[in-house]
C-alpha cells in the first residue's frame, strides 16, 4: 500500500473536471424540445398544475438535466476512484461484465461495481449486479480456486448503516473512499478541487441554458398551446399516441 498524494488528486480533478462540463454543456446545446417532451410524464406535468409555458419548460429542462449531470458526474467521479486506487493498491479498471475495479488488499481481491450514491436501483437492477459479482466470482477462481474475493457495491457519496447485505458489501461515503484509498478523510478533500473553474464553466452553461429555456418556450407556445393555455390533449397524443399505420 502507497500513500495517497492529495497533490496529484488534485491534478486528476483539475486536468479531467472539464470533461464533466464540457459534456454538460454539449448535451445541452443538442437538446431538441420534442425529443425531451417525448421522455417525460405529461400527466405529472399536470398534477403539478403547470399553468404557463415558460413554467413547464423550465421544470422539463430542469427535470432531464438533473438526471443527464448525474449520470455524468457519476462517471467522473468513478475514474477518479479507480485514479486513485490504482495510485495505493494498484488497482484497476475491472474487464468483468458490471464491474467497474478489482484490487487486492490483505489478502483480500475486492470487486467494486461503483455507484453515484445509495439509492441507484431498483430490485431488478440490484439483483443484476448480485449475479455479475457471482459471475466475476466463480471466473476469478478458474486461474485460484482458493482466492478470498469480496464484493462491494461502492457509492460515492450517503451512508447505509448496514452494509453487510449477505453476498456483498454496500460501502457509502466516508466508507467507500476510505476502502479504496486507505485514507480515512480524502471524501472531504476531494471536495475543493471539483470547483476548479465552476464558476466560469457555470456561467457559460447558464446563458446557454436561458437561451434554451426562450427558445423552447416560443416553440412549445406555438406548438402546444391554444387560446393562451397549455393545450394537454395534443401534448398527451404527442407524447402517446401511435396512428393504426405505426402499429402495423
Amino acid at each position: 500500500m502507497k500513500q495517497i498524494n492529495i497533490s496529484e488528486v488534485r491534478k486528476y480533478v483539475i486536468n479531467n473536471i472539464g470533461y464533466f462540463h464540457s459534456s454538460r454543456l454539449r448535451n445541452l446545446k443538442r437538446l431538441k424540445l420534442k425529443q425531451v417532451l417525448k421522455r417525460k410524464n405529461p400527466y405529472l406535468f399536470k398534477a403539478k398544475n403547470i399553468l404557463t409555458a415558460h413554467d413547464f419548460v423550465k421544470t422539463l429542462l430542469d427535470a432531464y438535466l438533473s438526471s443527464q449531470e448525474e449520470t455524468l458526474f457519476g462517471d467522473f467521479l468513478e475514474g477518479l476512484s479507480i485514479y486513485i486506487n490504482e495510485k495505493v493498491y494498484s488497482g484497476k479498471k475491472s474487464s468483468a461484465e458490471g464491474v467497474d475495479l478489482e484490487f487486492d488488499k490483505d489478502g483480500i481481491r475486492y470487486i467494486v461495481s461503483i455507484k453515484s450514491g445509495p439509492n441507484w436501483g431498483n430490485s431488478s437492477q440490484i439483483k443484476k449486479m448480485r449475479d455479475n459479482f457471482n459471475k466475476a466470482k466463480r471466473v476469478l477462481r478458474t486461474s485460484k480456486s482458493s482466492l478470498n474475493i469480496v464484493a462491494i457495491n461502492g457509492c460515492c457519496y450517503g451512508i447505509d448503516n448496514k452494509p453487510d447485505k449477505g453476498d456483498y458489501f454496500k460501502y457509502c461515503g466516508q466508507k467507500f473512499w476510505e476502502l479504496i484509498s486507505g485514507n480515512t478523510d480524502l471524501y472531504v478533500r476531494i471536495i475543493e478541487p471539483l470547483g476548479y473553474k465552476a464558476k466560469e464553466k457555470n456561467e457559460e452553461f447558464i446563458e446557454e441554458y436561458a437561451q434554451i429555456i426562450n427558445k423552447f418556450t416560443l416553440e412549445f407556445s406555438q406548438d402546444f398551446c391554444k387560446d393562451g393555455k397549455i393545450d394537454w390533449e395534443a401534448l398527451v397524443r404527442f407524447n402517446s399516441y401511435v396512428s393504426d399505420i405505426k402499429r402495423k
